[in-house]
């Protein structure tokens, strides 16, 4: 099928459309085209100021491979969709890769210097957080956990400090809460009963025990309410609301400032609206 005959439309003309695009055309992807879509979703930020090798070599696909990608999506072409994101890209501070390398370059390895690039990172993820959040979504997977008989919480490997900080908060203001963290690599996914419903907190590379438990979860006919980084990624395929968080990474570390924050939010709200409920 040609991209012509999938999206008659033609190409998306906002960010908006854009990503809705993105989520329609991901399944059933060859492997080379899912890893474009992969890359792509989670690196919205650099279309505008990358080369369409630089993208490539970021999915880890061939240039020609990404231009396929492009075509599908509705474009002509590389340069047409990257004309979308330059038309509403506001250059400010230099993008996260580059400060990095200038860092390295003038030996500022100090651990002054590094505390100044987490915080940093912190500041732009939280920012990025409020301006991208939905508050019909949110307000959505709030309405899920709220009248969820036990919430079932699963956040393996450098999600796990999420799930645990979850638990505890939910468990301060008395609502149920079981948290799977895969001690003696044992399987509760038994503990799943009708009623419940599950936070599947993962990010890429995912964790294969959080996307496991969400896709028994979701054949039992139980509410998954996925906390993860693209929307595109396996748990979101399953859930009934899908909250996305756009965390900066310095170097090879996730910060997670800002899904913190927002797994505090949902602590919180939740909490009131069961208070609220009288459950």
């Amino acid at each position: 099928m040609t991209s012509s005959e999938a999206f008659p439309q033609g190409a998306p003309d906002t960010v908006e459309a854009f990503q809705e695009r993105l989520i329609a055309v991901s399944d059933g992807l060859p492997k080379r085209l899912r890893q474009c879509a992969d890359y792509i979703a989670g690196n919205i930020d650099r279309i505008a100021v990358s080369t369409v090798a630089e993208l490539a070599q970021g999915a880890g696909v061939p240039p020609s491979a990404l231009m396929r990608f492009c075509q599908i999506l509705g474009f002509s072409g590389f340069s047409e969709m990257q004309r979308l994101f330059r038309d509403s890209y506001v250059p400010g501070r230099p993008d996260y890769a580059t400060r990095l390398r200038n860092l390295r370059d003038k030996g500022a390895g100090s651990s002054a210097a590094l505390l100044a690039e987490f915080v940093e990172a912190g500041r732009q993820s939280l920012e990025g957080l409020a301006r991208s959040t939905d508050e019909k979504v949110l307000d959505e997977a709030v309405n899920h956990l709220a009248k969820a008989g036990m919430i079932h919480l699963a956040g393996f490997r450098r999600a796990f400090p999420v799930a645990s900080y979850l638990a505890y908060a939910l468990e301060k203001m008395n609502v149920p809460t079981m948290l799977h963290d895969g001690t003696g690599k044992l399987d509760h996914s038994h503990a799943l009963r009708p009623g419940d419903a599950l936070m599947a907190i993962t990010f890429a590379p995912y964790s294969p025990e959080t996307v496991a438990l969400a896709e028994h979860a979701s054949r039992r006919g139980l509410a998954v309410v996925a906390l993860t980084d693209t929307p595109i990624s396996p748990v979101a395929q399953l859930s009934a609301a899908v909250l996305t968080v756009p965390e900066v990474d310095f170097g090879a570390f996730r910060s997670l400032s800002a899904t913190l924050a927002l797994a505090i939010t949902l602590a919180v709200a939740v909490g009131a609206r069961r208070s609220r409920n009288g459950t």
